[in-house]
């Protein structure tokens, strides 16, 4: 027997006084916690209990002991209680990094509905619309919206295709533009995580040209970069469902529209577990399961 289990059976007998009431318990043979008490008190030295045909009690050693060793053991059974909480679906605590805008946007309805599916899990919720490091952050996952992703050492898992198109003020010079040839790179706003420029691909189906963006502005929020664009500022690519809002109330207008970017990934991503904790699956599960609504809903 391990000393973990020696002492939680001598902790249960100091408190039930009762061998048999402790093997029931613990679903071990009477003879089998007289033999673990007997082998405790070989090992320390002392008789821990008085043993009579009517009743069990402890003696002064062994109450000084139990006293002692009490909060250890408690706290014992509290982390081995939590790790394993920590592999059960319905348990545990969740890390989660999300972009800021669909963290406002999309998250809030669908941790809800998680929560009250799983109310044994909590959440920590961080928004940044850069990449992190999942794993020195210590993060349970990670979404984001962007490229395929080229870390070798996360585990990916796309989502649901984002379609990005260019969108400008209504009423502004480039509402009649026919070719990207027309725009300039002081026209493009760039979205950038270092806030630094970037290069637009653009493709009608029979050909492509490049943009360099970011030269007069560039902004690592994509709220930032639809205000800009909504103000008359410039053109900014960003993903359809983000500005369908400023689309609907005429804030902004899809220009170019034979010209599209290529699509990104709406993706999870997952520190190297050789399999994934049950509660973080329970969680990717149900949100691959609601996003599809989400997108519909917005476009």
């Amino acid at each position: 027997m391990n000393d973990y289990k020696l002492l939680r059976t001598f902790l249960l007998a100091a408190e039930k006084r009762n061998f048999a009431q402790v093997a029931r318990e613990l679903d071990m043979t009477p003879a089998a916690v007289t033999r673990a008490i007997a082998a405790l008190e070989e090992d320390l030295g002392v008789q821990l209990f008085v043993r009579t045909t009517r009743q069990v009690s402890l003696t002064t050693d062994g109450a000084i002991f139990a006293a002692q060793i009490q909060p250890a053991v408690q706290a014992l059974d509290n982390a081995r209680k939590d790790v394993m909480n920590t592999h059960k679906a319905d348990h545990g605590r969740l890390r989660i990094s999300a972009p800021t805008w669909f963290g406002q946007q999309a998250l809030p309805p669908i941790l809800s509905a998680f929560k009250e599916r799983y109310p044994k899990i909590s959440f920590e919720i961080s928004l940044a619309d850069g990449l992190v490091n999942i794993i020195d952050d210590d993060y349970d996952l990670a979404i984001r919206i962007s490229a395929a992703p080229s870390d070798k050492f996360t585990i990916w898992r796309k989502i649901s295709v984002v379609r990005r198109i260019l969108v400008a003020a209504p009423g502004s010079r480039f509402c009649d533009m026919e070719h990207p040839n027309e725009l300039i790179p002081d026209d493009c706003l760039a979205y950038s995580g270092e806030s630094k420029r970037e290069t637009w691909t653009l493709s009608d189906g029979s050909g492509s040209t490049t943009i360099s963006a970011g030269r007069a502005f560039s902004a690592n929020s994509g709220e930032v970069l639809a205000s800009m664009a909504a103000d008359g500022s410039g053109v900014a690519m960003l993903p359809k469902f983000h500005v369908a809002e400023y689309l609907r109330t005429g804030r902004l207008v899809h220009v170019l529209k034979d010209w599209s970017p290529p699509d990104l990934w709406l993706t999870l991503y997952y520190p190297p577990y050789q399999a994934l904790p049950p509660r973080i699956a329970s969680f990717s599960k149900f949100f691959e399961q609601q996003i599809p609504a989400f997108i519909s809903a917005i476009e």
